[in-house]
């Protein structure tokens, strides 16, 4: 039987590659190495720290500037 995906992680998907990006620079800004974020776009829960912060830079309310400097 095929395991069913978590809901939104093919919106997580579809977002990474409509923004051109590879696993490795997409997962980075937000200090994912690129297995990690691979484990998240297959299925397996998010922290919930880092989920809001995906949620706060989605929104415009954190900037790629605002990521970059916290690393």
């Amino acid at each position: 039987m095929k395991k069913k995906k978590a809901p939104g992680i093919n919106d997580l998907v579809n977002e990474r590659k409509a923004l051109g990006l590879n696993q490795s620079d997409y997962w980075e800004r937000y200090g994912v190495t690129q297995s990690g974020g691979s484990r998240y776009e297959t299925g397996r829960p998010m922290p919930r720290p880092l989920a809001i912060i995906m949620r706060l830079h989605k929104a415009g309310k954190i900037s790629d500037k605002d990521l970059a400097s916290v690393q």
